[in-house]
């Protein structure tokens, strides 16, 4: 299963790529992220509960970012194995200033097991999508949230 895709988000370069490493953000942009805990420089430990069709179950993962260019891209590796099976996957993201903020673009792979495969890989692609478009809506949220305090911060006193 692969895909692709942009998303155009409201804050600065900085600010996104600062929110997509903050582990706090992550935990709240991730559907069904129970617990996440940094673990090392850009690796993280995550439990997950996710539902594809009448499967749903909870994982163990592993993430990874590689090949680190600070403000610019990354590479994330996940592992996660559950009783519904297992997934393996990677994705690139890249940012990139626009008139508007940061444009984000994104493709993945994942290798899928178990019974959580049975479901069939048309399924598992729609789920994959909705589940992207779920967390870039959260990190959204999030930037907006952080560029609201960052302009905050910076008002003057008394305006």
């Amino acid at each position: 299963m692969n895909g692709s895709g942009q998303v155009q988000l409201s804050g600065s370069v900085n600010e996104v790529w600062e929110a997509l490493l903050d582990p706090a953000v992550l935990a709240q942009c991730m559907p069904g992220c129970e617990e996440l805990e940094h673990t090392g420089e850009h690796r993280y430990r995550a439990r997950l509960v996710v539902g594809v069709a009448a499967v749903k179950g909870s994982y163990s993962a592993t993430m990874e970012l590689v090949d680190v260019q600070p403000y610019q891209s990354y590479r994330l590796r996940i592992h996660g194995e559950g009783g519904p099976g297992f997934v393996d996957a990677e994705g690139l993201v890249q940012l990139q200033c626009t008139a508007e903020g940061t444009a984000l673009h994104y493709t993945y792979t994942a290798d899928v097991g178990g019974k959580v495969a049975a479901v069939g890989q048309r399924m598992l692609g729609g789920v994959a999508k909705l589940l992207v478009g779920d967390f870039f809506r959260r990190l959204q949220k999030a930037v907006d949230r952080q560029v609201q305090a960052n302009r905050s911060a910076h008002l003057p006193a008394g305006g």
